[in-house]
């Protein structure tokens, strides 16, 4: 009987042991899950930060390419009116005041 207590024993010993193994490999595993996250939270504000700079970044393009867009149509409009008399060269110089005007008004309204 007694052989089969110190079986019994070393049987109840390994399954802990055994058990304990587990119990570690799961918290380490735990542990590296949480870094895992914490560095993949890192990334992700990086990314959002990054994704608004570029929106910004866009934005801007979109204006100034709106603001060209707008000059190219005056300076089109001012070629098609080309010539050479007094009143040609008072609606070229009054397009011109107007180009000016709303570039002011482009620069106001980006500050």
């Amino acid at each position: 009987m007694l052989l089969l207590k110190k079986i019994t024993d070393t049987i109840n010993l390994f399954k802990m042991s055994s058990v304990a193994e587990q119990l570690n490999s799961v918290l380490h595993k735990t542990a590296r899950l949480i870094e895992l996250c914490n560095a993949l939270q890192e990334e992700n504000e990086l990314l959002k930060q990054e994704n608004a700079s570029v929106k910004l970044a866009l934005n801007a393009s979109k204006a100034k390419n709106s603001d060209l867009d707008e000059k190219m149509r005056v300076l089109k409009l001012a070629k098609s009116i080309e010539g050479t008399s007094e009143k040609t060269l008072d609606i070229k110089q009054k397009i011109n005041d107007f180009v000016r005007e709303i570039d002011k008004c482009v620069v106001l309204l980006k500050k």
